[in-house]
């Protein structure tokens, strides 16, 4: 992985694409959930992005693992980091607008600090890191709204189930730090989505049976940009942004999902979220830019010097 960089107009050009993706993802979710079952929709999705990486990862003819030990990871990988935050965010959006359930997920980046820390000797938390992650958990318990909680009814265990999706993905992010190093990053995508299918294909067809052709186009439509663009092609253009830009710049696209999952949710979907969603995601994106360190370092000059400097 390269070392982070200065960002070219490509890489913030990839940076705004991701963004959009990824926020169109929770809209696409929406969409699929008014036809098709929880357990289908991850089924499909992760099967699908799977098989397309496959054909990239042979056409570009990468290495793969040959230790079954690694192989072993990534199917931890695909559980962690693919088949279970994905069928815990699909499920949460039952009861969840798109828009809040994008703002909850933006939480990943603040579980990835507390795990990180937890695992690697090298990743100790900071004054700084502290602070970050204090803003984003309160920005989190904003958002969700501590009173919601103390009702414990669907749409408070909807909330619950997308930060545990956050906790998985961060989970897996350290598990794959620790495990992985010298396998292709496409590569351990495939991997981590072949073991994702491996878990929630047998899952769906136990439990739905094979998926019926018969769901309008556009609910198609939705589950093809979920599983193609917003899994297989998000990936490609993740760690292609990852290879110009390092993981501090490639981190920025978590304060851009949010903003678009909402906008999409109200203009697509007519949704409205409360005012303590918004104020919520606010504290939430000054902890991820406290995590960040740039904006600190650029404002302890200016401090330095004082009203008079």
């Amino acid at each position: 992985m390269a070392p982070q960089t200065a960002m070219t107009p490509h890489a913030w050009t990839l940076l705004a694409l991701l963004g959009l993706i990824w926020g169109g993802s929770f809209t696409a979710n929406a969409v699929v959930l008014t036809e098709i079952g929880v357990v289908t929709i991850v089924a499909l999705r992760v099967l699908v992005a799977a098989i397309v990486l496959w054909v990239t990862v042979l056409a570009l003819r990468l290495p793969l693992p040959r230790d079954p030990r690694q192989w072993g990871v990534l199917f931890l990988l695909g559980l962690f980091g693919n088949a279970l935050p994905f069928s815990l965010i699909t499920w949460g959006q039952l009861a969840v607008p798109s828009g809040l359930a994008a703002i909850l997920n933006a939480s990943t980046a603040i579980f990835s600090v507390l795990l990180a820390a937890l695992f690697f000797a090298d990743e100790r938390l900071t004054a700084r890191k502290v602070l970050g992650v204090a803003l984003g958990l309160a920005g989190v318990a904003t958002a969700i709204g501590l009173t919601a909680l103390t009702a414990l009814d669907l749409t408070a265990w909807a909330q619950l189930a997308l930060i545990a999706a956050s906790l998985s993905y961060g989970l897996g992010a350290s598990l794959g730090k620790m495990a992985l190093r010298g396998v292709a990053p496409q590569v351990a995508a495939t991997g981590m989505l072949t073991g994702a299918a491996l878990i929630m294909v047998p899952i769906a067809l136990i439990r739905d049976g094979l998926p019926s052709p018969h769901h309008s186009g556009h609910v198609w439509l939705a589950l093809a940009y979920s599983a193609v663009v917003a899994t297989a092609l998000a990936y490609l253009i993740y760690y292609r942004l990852l290879s110009l830009a390092g993981a501090g710049n490639a981190s920025l696209v978590t304060l851009l999902v949010a903003p678009v999952a909402i906008v999409l949710g109200a203009v697509l979907l007519g949704e409205t979220l409360a005012s303590r969603a918004f104020g919520g995601f606010a504290i939430l994106a000054l902890g991820l830019l406290v995590l960040d360190g740039r904006l600190l370092r650029r404002l302890a000059p200016l401090a330095q010097k004082g009203p008079s400097g």
